[in-house]
């Protein structure tokens, strides 16, 4: 799992450079899409908050963000509480792999639309999780143009004409990604979640790999273990917000 997700980092990013416990990352097109502007800690470091905050301060001078990943989830737990102090966002993340047969689901009609026939429910969603303004309108056109360029496949579900609900697949050889599952806020717990986590399932065909990643302390890990999924990777992001 892990090796997708780096090689996944690797197809956008321009800038790779080793450090002494990970890999200091930066698409230099894209700087308001945190995900590939990091500081990425591939061990533990053995160092103090301080010395790593000043690390990403170094490595992402320029960057209105901070952004530290931390794969030896231990390491990320002794430093949560630090972090937290100084108004950093934690997201502690798991990884899934598809491994289980698909339990029979509602019947709800998926059909596949282009990128921008969703951005309404993007928007939302960034407001919901990340800062607004400038940096968020920046954010989504660089989002868009990686996605593009990744060839991602999304998914609706409509109501009225309009979408509500949308998950995103991304492919890269035989393996693939589930990349986003959002539903709005007025039509959830009406099982579109479900229904769209199934048919990305289903559109991903006889990939090797399947992979999703959910918020470890929040609800959609529980639906995506009863789709098949089993937990295959903890790690945590760290991010200071422009």
């Amino acid at each position: 799992m892990r090796a997708w997700h780096h090689a996944e980092q690797q197809a956008v990013c321009d800038v790779l450079k080793p450090w002494a416990h990970g890999t200091i990352l930066r698409a230099t097109r894209y700087p308001n899409y945190f995900a590939y502007n990091l500081v990425r800690v591939e061990r533990d470091p053995r160092m103090s908050l301080e010395e790593l905050v000043s690390v990403a301060d170094d490595a992402l001078a320029g960057f209105a963000h901070r952004r530290i990943d931390i794969e030896d989830i231990t390491a990320a737990d002794a430093l949560r509480a630090g972090f937290a102090a100084k108004r950093w966002r934690a997201t502690r993340l798991l990884w899934m792999r598809h491994q289980a047969p698909l339990p029979a689901g509602p019947q709800v009609t998926v059909e596949q639309v282009s990128y921008d026939a969703v951005n309404a429910l993007r928007v939302a969603w960034h407001h919901e999780e990340g800062p607004s303004g400038r940096h968020a309108d920046e954010y989504h056109q660089q989002a868009r143009d990686v996605a593009l360029h990744r060839g991602v496949q999304v998914l609706a579900v409509r109501s009225a004409g309009e979408p509500v609900a949308f998950a995103q697949l991304a492919r890269a050889g035989r393996q693939a990604e589930i990349t986003e599952v959002y539903v709005d806020r007025r039509h959830r717990g009406a099982g579109l979640g479900t229904a769209l986590t199934r048919a990305a399932i289903d559109a991903a065909g006889d990939v090797k790999d399947l992979w999703i990643c959910a918020d470890d302390e929040d609800r959609p890990k529980k639906l995506y273990a009863r789709l098949g999924f089993r937990p295959a990777w903890t790690m945590m992001e760290f991010t200071l917000w422009p």
